[in-house]
């Protein structure tokens, strides 16, 4: 499976899968990200960190490394 880091600018995919364990799980889903939620991607920084996503109608950066914790289809 892909996830969201793969992702490439202008895309919308849907969460499959988080993984993680934890406090960093528990801050993915408070942002918002959980099984089922779709996400465009918007922009991604030139050296890649971060990723500018909309999900549920609000922008929200994200770290690579949390972007890898996401899994989508």
């Amino acid at each position: 499976m892909k996830t969201l880091r793969e992702i490439k600018v202008g895309e919308t995919v849907v969460v499959s899968k988080l993984h993680g364990e934890g406090a960093v799980r528990r801050r993915i889903m408070d942002m918002g990200i959980t099984k089922g939620t779709e996400i465009l991607v918007r922009k991604v920084a030139p050296l890649g960190d971060p990723i500018e996503v909309n999900i549920r109608g609000y922008e929200l950066s994200l770290r690579k490394a949390d972007a890898e914790m996401i899994e989508v289809q």
